[in-house]
């Protein structure tokens, strides 16, 4: 069953190119970016452990930050005029959403799912067609969202003994992190899953990072079966990650990208024209019941958009704003900014 959350919106598979949007990617990027390290957090001091209880207190505390922000920032887009806001069609529908499993009782811990990647009844089992794909059982290196229902696909990743390449939380501390099944005791896979696991057991990458990514796993809170459409959470943490990635020449168009829900999240009104340049579609959705493959017709992002990205977000991750200095450096344009939006506190943690 295909749910249609919202009404009077027709698709049609047009797509409006960004002007401030340059293909070419400078071919020294890997040469001139030095790789950003974040601190590692394992070694808190000279003999010191790692304290964990500290670090999820932290992220928790931020993680309730950015969701209050975010809940105000849904509804003014909610309560605004539809016809002259762009964004507002998608808090209608992500707002539904959540919703409905709330509702129904398909939402799982943590809860209430509103303003998260939903967690879902039968994650697991989603997760397990996802084990089946051959796209992930020949994949090396899989880049998996740090969300709770895609917690077992991390876990699948770990114990097949590949690469998990995962993000840190909300880029506040640096980029990516890289595990591998090697350097972990079996005991510890589990562990390595969740974020605290993470920020104790992962390595740390920047942009030149000599790195392929095979697979790209993404949450959702919505999904289009027919098209490969998807809504987020609506921080554009996917797209952001998606671009870098983009740059640093780890991923193309012809890396697969497939996300999990619970069938509820598959909806037919996500409508093609009102999408943005840099909204990542996907590929491939596996369901508790079954597997979808989507034949999308949206062409996937190249790289960052940043008349996209507003000033405040720019602040908050100091990997793009180093990436935007270095080209701007090697290119001797300035790159153009977004309009500004308000965003919560992030941490800082130059003292741990």
């Amino acid at each position: 069953m295909v749910i249609r959350l919202s009404s009077g919106i027709a698709a049609n598979p047009r797509f409006q190119l960004n002007p401030f949007f340059n293909p070419q990617k400078p071919t020294s990027l890997h040469a001139q970016i030095v790789p950003l390290r974040r601190k590692n957090f394992s070694k808190i001091g000279d003999g010191d452990a790692f304290d964990a209880v500290a670090y999820e207190s932290e992220r928790l505390s931020l993680d309730a930050a950015a969701m209050e922000n975010m809940a105000e920032t849904a509804r003014k887009e909610i309560e605004s005029d539809q016809e002259t806001d762009p964004k507002a069609w998608k808090w209608i529908i992500r707002k539904k959403m959540w919703d409905l499993m709330e509702a129904r009782n398909y939402a799982m811990n943590p809860r209430p799912v509103h303003h998260r990647i939903p967690n879902f009844v039968g994650a697991p089992a989603a997760a397990a067609k996802l084990a089946e794909l051959d796209a992930f059982r020949t994949a090396n290196v899989v880049k998996v969202n740090p969300d709770s229902p895609q917690k077992q696909i991390r876990f699948l990743t770990l114990s097949g003994e590949k690469k998990l390449l995962t993000p840190q939380p909300r880029l506040r501390t640096g980029f990516f992190s890289v595990l591998e099944s090697v350097f972990l005791k079996p005991d510890t896979i589990r562990e390595a899953c969740t974020s605290v696991g993470v920020a104790k057991y992962g390595r740390a990458i920047g942009l030149d990072e000599k790195i392929k990514v095979d697979l790209i796993v993404i949450g959702s809170v919505a999904v289009n079966p027919q098209t490969g459409a998807r809504l987020g959470k609506g921080e554009g943490f996917a797209e952001l990650e998606y671009g870098m990635l983009r740059y640093m020449g780890a991923i193309d168009d012809s890396t697969p990208v497939v996300t999990t829900v619970h069938d509820c999240q598959l909806v037919d009104d996500i409508p093609l024209e009102k999408l943005a340049i840099h909204d990542v579609p996907v590929d491939i959705i596996c369901t508790p019941t079954r597997v979808i493959f989507t034949n999308t017709p949206i062409p996937k992002p190249q790289g960052i958009y940043w008349d996209k990205l507003s000033p405040e977000k720019l602040q908050q991750i100091r990997i793009l704003r180093e990436l935007k200095r270095r080209l701007e450096k090697e290119t001797g344009c300035k790159l153009p900014t977004g309009p500004s939006e308000k965003l919560p506190p992030t941490a800082d943690r130059k003292s741990r």
